[in-house]
């Protein structure tokens, strides 16, 4: 009981706590690459301590949607991350789901956000809302087929896990064989969900979150008219769920350094583990926004598609494994 309540906590503070500082390490590696100061590694946390003490301003038009959409995304977003096995894989809640909840979670967050972006009554928000209907539509189906394809994989390695989505057992399953990241199944739901990566956390080429310029945004679009401590728990739930699917890709593809209990020194150099992970991790995506060029928006479909196909062809490579 006592170390259920310390995993949590310890992983909602985690959770916090490092979201936002995986933000500012990505802002700063692509200012130095780009031969530009740029802003400080904690430049995050001043932002959400600025928004937190600012006022409102709530659109005459808006109803109890508007003010309900932050809190919907923040809570949602949060209980998902306590799904993922961050430095011990036994995740907090796994008990209550697995790779479905988490997708669940993440969408009814999506779809609080579009209703938020179209119950202010802008143009920019519709315009938004739209564009993340038309992204999620693609990018989830890619999503669940790359963690089917990393469950199923586990599952039919060792006994334990056998028919099971829930990501703390798929980890389990996977620590003792860590061989399985070479199979050609796992190398394309990697790609996958890299891809997924990309386009859900609004990244080049698929969005720029640094512009509002009506061309091109999405996310930003949508939260046009939030402000103060609204908009706070927004680009906080964004950074969350960043960290999120980074953590899926880190601890789910690449298992080794996670602690098999929650005792304070295992859990200690599992954070170190994760850490460096998380960084390494960091610096590929920087690498791909710098290299890269901001994309028409009617070819992110296509770029998503590519994802689509990755993770349906790495699930039926995982049957044709197996056969």
């Amino acid at each position: 009981m006592m170390e259920g309540i310390f995993a949590t906590l310890f992983q909602i503070a985690l959770v916090l706590l490092l979201a936002p500082l995986i933000t500012g390490f990505n802002r700063v590696f692509k200012a130095r690459v780009q031969t530009r100061q740029g802003p400080s590694l904690i430049q995050p946390y001043r932002d959400l301590y600025k928004l937190l003490r600012k006022g409102m301003v709530i659109p005459e038009t808006a109803s109890w949607i508007f003010s309900a959409t932050p809190l919907v995304l923040f809570v949602t977003t949060l209980l998902a991350s306590l799904l993922i096995p961050t430095v011990c894989a036994r995740a907090p809640l796994s008990v209550f789901g697995g790779v479905l909840a988490v997708v669940y979670l993440l969408a009814l967050g999506r779809f609080f956000l579009a209703l938020g972006g179209l119950d202010a009554g802008s143009s920019f928000g519709g315009l938004g809302s739209s564009r993340e209907m038309t992204i999620s539509a693609i990018a989830e189906p890619a999503l669940m087929l790359a963690l089917f394809t990393v469950a199923l994989g586990a599952n039919t390695s060792v006994a334990i896990g056998s028919g099971s989505t829930n990501l703390s057992i798929v980890a389990l399953s996977e620590l003792g064989h860590s061989w399985l990241f070479l199979a050609p199944s796992q190398m394309l739901a990697f790609a996958a969900l890299f891809i997924v990566l990309i386009a859900e956390t609004g990244r080049i080429p698929v969005d720029n979150p640094a512009t509002h310029l009506e061309l091109t945004m999405i996310h930003e679009a949508m939260i046009l008219e939030y402000s103060g401590s609204y908009l706070a728990l927004i680009e906080w739930a964004a950074a969350i769920k960043q960290l999120l699917l980074m953590t899926i890709l880190v601890n789910i593809f690449f298992p080794f350094g996670l602690s098999m209990t929650w005792a304070p020194a295992a859990v200690l150099s599992s954070l170190l583990w994760f850490l460096l992970k998380l960084l390494l991790l960091s610096l590929v995506v920087g690498v791909v926004e710098v290299s890269n060029a901001k994309m028409r928006l009617f070819r992110v479909p296509e770029l998503l598609a590519v994802a689509f196909v990755l993770g349906a062809l790495a699930l039926i490579s995982t049957f044709l494994f197996q056969g």
